[in-house]
Formats: C-alpha cells, structure tokens, sequence
C-alpha cells in the first residue's frame, strides 16, 4: 500500500497517518509504511525532540548515513507517479547483514524542520545497496510521489531536505538521520506562444499571445501562473539564436499578450526563468511569415 505521510504534533508526540492509494504490494505493510512509521518512534518523545540536530543518528539500530545525492529539483505534475533516485553510503556494524530479508533502508524527503516535518515523501520500495567492505554499501534507492493521490499542496513547492533510515524487520530497531542533502519539489510549468497574423506584411503589427501554467497539486490541473515576467523572443529564419525582444508580465490568469513590428520571417517564442517552485520553461517557436 502507497501512503501519505501526515505529520502532526498531538499531545507533545508525533503521530503519523497514512492516505491509501492503489496497492503495489497485496502483502503486508509496504516499505512506505514502515518507514513512516520508524519516523514516528524517531519523534514520539518530547524531549528527545529537543535534542535532535542534523548530524545526529536517532534510533538503536548500528547503521549511520553519508554522501547523499539527489538531483537539484524535482518536477511534478498533477497525475503522473514522478521518481528520483537518490544514491547514499551507510556504514554498520558486523552483525548487521544488509542482504538479509530482515534488513532494509531508503531514502525520504521531508518538507519544513528535521524535528517538525510538515510532509514526507518515500520510495514504494527499499533501496538496493551493494557492499564495499565487510561494514560498508553503497545505496541507490527512489523516491516516489503520487501527485493523483493528495501527497501534496501547492504550499509544498520549493525546497526539501533528504534523510535515510533503516530498519530491522525483526528486531524493530531503525536509525534515522536527517539533513543530508536537499532538493527543490516544483510544480510542472507548461507555456505556449502564438504570432498572428500570418503571413504579414513588413511594418504591420503582429500579436503574440500565450500562457504560462503550472501544476495545481489540490486540484490536479493546470493553471495560470500569475504576475510573472516572461521574455519575448526573436530568431531570424536561418539562425539557431533567440535574442530578447521585451520582457512582460502575465496577468491574473497567466495569460500573455504583447505586439511588435514585423520586419523579417522567423520565429516568436516565449522564454520563462523559472523560481524555486515552478521550473523554467520556453515555448516552441511560432514562425512568421512576412511578406
């Protein structure tokens, strides 16, 4: 079972809840679920809450966390499963076998403070390590977002921070770090030009029009990105090269509208920047033919 992890303090414990989605496996709790719940133990006691700090290992399981890597930003959309792989090393102790059914970790993503997460994401599945010596692996496991299933708000977008954990199946004992890394969660932006009219006569007046748009994780659409500046840009029909024409800003509705002066044939395209929650994009040119 897929889930949502829902971090909320109640009476000074932390206590987390699970939104089911589509079943991956049909038997017993998924890797998801697991981990979700070692995070619970990690921050169930107040005062072990005030002590945490990123470089710190919680839990009583012999394994710690190193050279996380995720990549830079993560683009999500409004329906699709989206994936990340992130690579890690452990290191553990000599009685710990990382090849045995009872053995599993993998990496989270986790919105707001190490102590206080507001959201979580992980991987529907352990990651997979490989040893480099008898008390050391490298690690490379996913983490994965369901955005169709409410894992997320649009206030989530922006930056994430990584932890790792792992677990004992039998036993029960886990270790968690936090801190390790960090990545941008944003919001799929979609973008599209249109010059009119064409053909044209040389002097006249053309209008370009468009939209920006970006994911809106509640309601699973797209919709207008507002008041963003947006560049117009130009190339000539033999060159490979765009070059600014104005810089505009959308409206209350994401839309664009601009005019220029036709003088030569070539394309029109709008070129978006990008912020931390939503990624740059550019519009497939709109060629013009100018008489």
């Amino acid at each position: 079972m897929r889930i949502r992890a829902t971090v909320a303090v109640l009476s000074g414990a932390l206590a987390l809840s699970a939104l089911a989605v589509p079943a991956a496996q049909a038997d017993g709790p998924s890797f998801r679920e697991e981990a979700a719940a070692a995070l619970a133990k990690s921050h169930s006691a107040p005062a072990a809450r005030s002590t945490f700090s990123a470089a710190t290992v919680i839990g009583d399981l012999d394994v710690s966390f190193s050279n996380f890597k995720v990549a830079k930003a993560v683009k999500v959309g409004t329906t699709n499963k989206v994936s990340t792989t992130v690579t890690y090393k452990i290191k553990h102790g000599v009685d710990i076998d990382i090849k045995s059914e009872d053995f599993a970790t993998g990496p989270y993503l986790y919105k707001g403070s190490y102590e206080n997460p507001a959201n979580l994401l992980f991987g529907e599945y352990p990651a997979t390590c490989t040893a480099t010596t008898a008390t050391t692996a490298n690690c490379s496991g996913k983490v994965d977002v369901f955005p169709a299933y409410g894992e997320l708000i649009n206030s989530d977008a922006g930056t994430w921070k990584g932890g790792a954990l792992a677990l004992d199946y039998v036993t029960e004992e886990f270790a968690d770090e936090g801190g390790l890394g960090s990545t941008l969660l944003q919001r799929t932006s979609k973008l599209t030009v249109n010059a009119a009219p064409e053909p044209v006569k040389k002097g006249k007046t053309i209008t370009v029009t468009g939209k920006l748009s970006r994911a809106n994780w509640e309601t699973n659409k797209y919709a207008g990105y507002t008041n963003q500046s947006v560049k117009l840009q130009f190339r000539k029909k033999n060159s490979s090269t765009y070059t600014t024409v104005k810089t505009i800003k959308t409206n209350s509705t994401g839309n664009l509208k601009t005019t220029v002066k036709a003088s030569v044939d070539g394309y029109y395209r709008y070129n978006f920047e990008g912020t931390s929650t939503t990624p740059a994009i550019k519009a497939a040119g709109d060629f013009i033919d100018v008489k």
